[in-house]
């Protein structure tokens, strides 16, 4: 799989022609709104078997093949070139397929806070055999350890016809937020604990999920402990009833961070007691925060690199966002807050205005800015498949268990195509 940046000047057909393929199935790949309307700067999944690369200044052979892990003398074979040729800059050379690694794969579908459309469903039916597990998010607890439960729709019947593990994510929200004081409850009274244990497996039970994902968040520091005791009692009655569980984490850089968000969650505890967790890399951008990339590549970095300190690296998923944020400039803190949207929603915005995409090499993510038929300046931080790419290769590079998406029914061709690619999706079905 070949990824690719258009440049100026360049159609469709030509850049089909430099990768000995079709302009029909580049167009289906990225599912292109035009073909013919290319964006300057706009990446593109070329669907080939391998890569090619072409040679510039002062290359060599040994130099190629260590950027893409491969032998020299290989790549010469493959090449049909000698190994003491001098390479001619612009020189199209072949670079066969990596192998690929196993990962799982988590994607979350937003059940409770929204109607699932058919046009939704599809997209989550069509993308689901790249899954290892769905979640059903959110399962709010009550103060009495009931607990409220989404529209779940068609997502069983999704999860069995994929051989995908099909999850349900319980969460202490009330009214539309994270509650500190309803976790307060759930994890310092016994009783209420008792009986949201019992109704977890139950529901499980009737709805056939496999999985159990907590999703405790804004915690209070000092029920830090209570959080563990919970998640250990919680493990021993799940595991009895033949059920995985996760928990998910805010993202930390330390053991003792500060914050809210962060200090009721111990990594390494809750990583002896999960079967795995998921780490939210992501929201550095956000909507009511300044511009700026939503999973910037150095931050994620920073918070997987302590993370595998603390926790096997093998229990550890990624968090990666299935969306960017369009602001409308000048950004006022507290003011009106940024849209989200898609990847594909996002390149339509830049066919629409006619502006070119840049790509911020440090965050590792695209960007543009455009003016509307108001006269507002607006900037865009989205997804491509170069920065989930980079993702990809820092999931490698760490040795991470795989990833997990917030959230799906989002269009994002580019994504699963890069699955399909670098890794053999596993099933625990």
């Amino acid at each position: 799989m070949q990824i690719h940046v258009v440049r100026p000047g360049q159609s469709i057909y030509g850049i089909a022609q430099a990768y000995n393929t079709t302009p029909q199935l580049i167009a289906q790949a990225n599912e292109l709104p035009d073909p013919n309307r290319l964006v300057i700067g706009q990446a593109l999944v070329i669907p080939i078997e391998g890569r090619y690369y072409f040679v510039q200044p002062g290359d060599t052979l040994w130099e190629i093949g260590r950027k893409f892990n491969i032998s020299y003398q290989k790549l010469a074979t493959v090449n049909n070139i000698s190994v003491t040729q001098r390479l001619t800059p612009g020189t199209r050379l072949y670079i066969p397929p990596s192998p690929k690694r196993n990962a799982e794969f988590y994607g979350y579908v937003e059940a409770s806070a929204r109607t699932i459309t058919p046009s939704v469903e599809n997209l989550i039916r069509k993308n689901a055999k790249y899954l290892t597990y769905l979640g059903a998010a959110n399962f709010e607890v009550r103060r009495d350890g009931s607990l409220k439960e989404p529209n779940l729709n068609n997502l069983q019947q999704i999860s069995d016809q994929n051989n995908v593990s099909f999850s349900m994510v319980v969460t202490n929200i009330e009214n539309g937020a994270f509650s500190d004081e309803l976790g307060r409850i759930i994890l310092n009274e016994p009783i209420i604990e008792n009986n949201l244990l019992n109704n977890i497996i139950s529901t499980a039970k009737r709805n056939n999920f496999t999985e159990i994902a907590f999703d405790f968040e804004y915690l209070r520091p000092e029920d830090q402990e209570a959080y563990l005791n919970f998640l250990r009692r919680a493990k021993a009655r799940l595991k009895q009833e033949g059920y995985f569980m996760s928990v998910a984490l805010a993202p930390k850089t330390s053991r003792g961070q500060k914050g809210r968000w962060y200090e009721a969650h111990d990594y390494r505890g809750i990583g002896e007691i999960a079967d795995f967790v998921v780490i939210m890399t992501y929201e550095w951008g956000y909507s009511g925060g300044p511009p700026m990339a939503v999973s910037p590549i150095g931050p994620v970095r920073k918070v997987l690199e302590y993370a595998v300190t603390e926790i096997p690296s093998t229990k550890i998923m990624m968090g990666q966002n299935l969306y960017g944020y369009d602001w409308t400039l000048p950004y006022v803190p507290g003011g009106q807050y940024a849209k989200a949207l898609s990847p594909q929603r996002s390149i339509e915005l830049a066919y629409r205005y006619n502006v070119p995409i840049e790509y911020d090499s440090k965050a590792q993510a695209p960007h543009f800015n455009y003016r509307d038929e108001n006269g507002k300046e607006h900037v865009v931080w989205f997804e491509d498949a170069r920065s989930i790419q980079a993702k990809f290769n820092l999931l490698k590079e760490l040795n991470l268990r795989g990833m997990a998406y917030w959230k799906l029914g989002l269009p994002f061709p580019q994504n699963w195509l890069l699955i399909q690619d670098n890794f053999n999706v596993i099933k625990k079905r």
